[in-house]
């Protein structure tokens, strides 16, 4: 059996062109579909794959350790570059996606079986439409109160929001307190019942993060995201260490080592590795492991689109640090017209059963994706008060 071809297949989602690898063979029908997805990168991952081909067309599918180390240590330069790391991450997952179909089980199987029964999943307030979520100012207490109400009538058990604003490097007690009414209103719109998250989205300094971090850490959060930038691994070990709320991160991170340092510092407790970003199942595996070895739970980075969902809970149903997945369901009305999964969603408690279908257990249909063809993401900046470039 050999690869006959690799293409890309690109659906904008508005905020997002969802990239997706298909991975064809010389055996009739036998194709394998993984997930590419990186904002504001889209021409430059799609060109990444297309480079990546040229090692690969020719070879067995099933050597995915052999093939995983050709596309990171070939051509010179390693694969820990986002944009190429997402490339090999699409393939990867495409090709386990051929594996699984081989053997003819589901991914997971491969892999030890299932070592749970369902995977919790979490919704973004708003249920992942951009104007909710992302822009939703924090001076409306009042509306992430509602939203919160929404996503647990929607049946989610936890949810994340966005209550932190951009702020300067240092800043005032007005940014704090704002976010602490956000925090306060959601709290006592859902009760104790339901999982609070706080995405930060690296925006704050380490001295602003700490603040951050110790103002809303009575209200229980499940974790709280990316209080400061990832490579400040030494201000993400002071936040962990002085505060009760897990913090979370990891999403931004693309290779093992980077992994090994944040575990070494002790900078999280909780790992949100992408898996169309890490590497692919083949990295996230050993990253997982590493994460074990430190007993740090897994909740993978998954705001992309329905194949990084169902690789991302391929992935869960196999790890036994895992505790929750990241869900969007309602970005564009149309999400369910493109991919088929194989799992099972029960929507009264957001839950999801194992898929019992080969590999990913997706179908996709390519004639949907063709109604949505490619354009610019919808651009999103932030600048502080005075002018100067912050982080979105």
């Amino acid at each position: 059996m050999k690869i006959t071809a690799i293409e890309t297949l690109v659906c904008n989602a508005r905020m997002r062109n969802w990239v997706f690898v298909k991975i064809l063979t010389n055996r009739p029908g036998l194709v394998g579909w993984g997930e590419a997805t990186l904002e504001w990168h889209t021409r430059g991952v799609v060109g990444a794959v297309q480079d990546l081909a040229e090692l690969l067309i020719g070879e067995d599918p099933t050597r995915v350790e052999y093939l995983w180390q050709m596309m990171w240590r070939q051509h010179f330069w390693h694969g820990s570059g986002v944009v190429r790391s997402t490339a090999i991450s699409g393939i990867d997952l495409a090709l386990w996606d051929i594996i699984g179909k081989v053997h003819g089980v589901p991914c997971h199987k491969l892999w030890g079986g299932p070592v749970r029964d369902s995977i919790r999943t979490y919704c973004h307030l708003g249920g992942g439409r951009l104007e909710s979520f992302y822009e939703t100012p924090v001076d409306n207490a009042a509306q992430f109160a509602d939203l919160a109400q929404q996503a647990a009538e929607d049946g989610f058990s936890a949810f994340k929001s966005m209550a932190v604003p951009p702020t300067m490097p240092i800043e005032g007690m007005r940014s704090i307190r704002a976010a602490d009414k956000c925090v306060a209103a959601m709290r006592d719109a859902v009760g104790e019942d339901i999982d609070i998250m706080v995405d930060c989205h690296a925006r704050p300094s380490p001295a602003m993060g700490m603040q951050f971090a110790k103002a809303l850490d009575l209200y229980g959060l499940y974790f709280f995201e990316e209080p400061c930038w990832p490579e400040s691994l030494e201000s993400l070990a002071a936040i962990n260490a002085a505060v009760t709320t897990p913090i979370a991160t990891g999403e931004r991170l693309t290779h093992l080592a980077a992994f090994r340092d944040l575990f070494a510092a002790r900078g999280c407790e909780v790992c949100q590795l992408d898996l169309t970003h890490c590497g692919g199942f083949t990295e996230a595996r050993r990253i997982a492991a590493l994460a074990d070895a430190h007993r740090i739970a897994l909740a993978p980075h998954n705001p992309q689109g329905p194949v990084s969902t169902a690789a991302s809970l391929e992935f869960g149903f196999s790890q036994p640090s895992y505790i929750i997945c990241e869900s969007v369901h309602e970005d564009v009305p149309w999400r369910r017209d493109v991919v088929e999964e194989g799992y099972v969603l029960d929507e009264k408690t957001r839950t999801i059963s194992p898929n019992m279908k080969p590999g990913l257990g997706v179908t996709i249909n390519e004639e949907a994706i063709k109604k949505y063809p490619f354009q610019q993401e919808l651009p999103q900046r932030v600048f502080y008060r005075d002018g100067a470039v912050g982080d979105w």
